[in-house]
């Protein structure tokens, strides 16, 4: 197993390729802007998306989804507690002075749901707050976390957009992340790695 990171758009959004290394088969995490990019980045590593996993909706989150899915054909997971903004532009905020965009077909999956592509699995861990359908995707074999925007390094996502809950997101970050083991490795959707070690000790939020 091995990851890769792009930087894509204007608020310097991570996408992340989850890769089976014997196979080059790959899942694609939150496809942000530059769908172009993304697959010629994949082409040039000899990688094969097979999914797309969305940890919420936002649209610097999910504008290279519609690119992607129409040259490579794959499924689109997300938490089905994020409706509401994958099918909403306004919600999104993609409808403000930017290109609209939504994500109407996907497969929605609960808490605890597991993702088998790719030779590989990820369960959704439902982390309501940065939005009502926010989640990330945890590997227990690799001790890895696609955390999106509800942790970062020594930080936590925002809430002053629709449906966000500072409460919520706490709650979510202290009660269903920090729980898992200190050496898991956290690949944020903005900013650089961390562990979740390292959060429980330097994190100003859940001290």
């Amino acid at each position: 197993m091995s990851v890769l990171k792009m930087i894509l758009g204007p608020v310097e959004t991570n996408v992340y390729f989850y890769i089976n290394d014997e196979t080059k088969e790959t899942i694609l995490i939150d496809p942000a802007y530059n769908p172009e990019r993304i697959l010629g980045f994949a082409k040039d590593r000899g990688l094969k998306i097979c999914a797309i996993c969305l940890t919420h909706g936002h649209f610097d989150h999910i504008m290279g989804v519609e690119g992607v899915v129409k040259e490579t054909g794959v499924k689109v997971y997300a938490c089905k507690n994020e409706d509401g903004l994958l099918k909403n532009g306004d919600l999104n905020l993609s409808g403000n002075g930017i290109s609209s965009c939504t994500v109407k077909d996907y497969v929605p999956l609960s808490d605890g749901q597991i993702v088998e592509e790719a030779g590989l699995k990820l369960k959704l861990i439902f982390t309501p707050g940065h939005t009502e359908g926010s989640c990330c995707f945890y590997s227990e074999d690799d001790r890895l976390l696609f955390s999106g925007d509800t942790l970062f390094c020594c930080s936590v996502g925002r809430t002053d957009f629709p449906t966000g809950s500072m409460s919520t997101l706490l709650r979510s970050v202290k009660e269903k992340l920090l729980i898992l083991p200190e050496d898991v490795k956290v690949y944020p959707g903005h900013g650089e790695e961390t562990d979740i070690g390292y959060e429980k000790k330097y994190n100003p939020f859940v001290e």
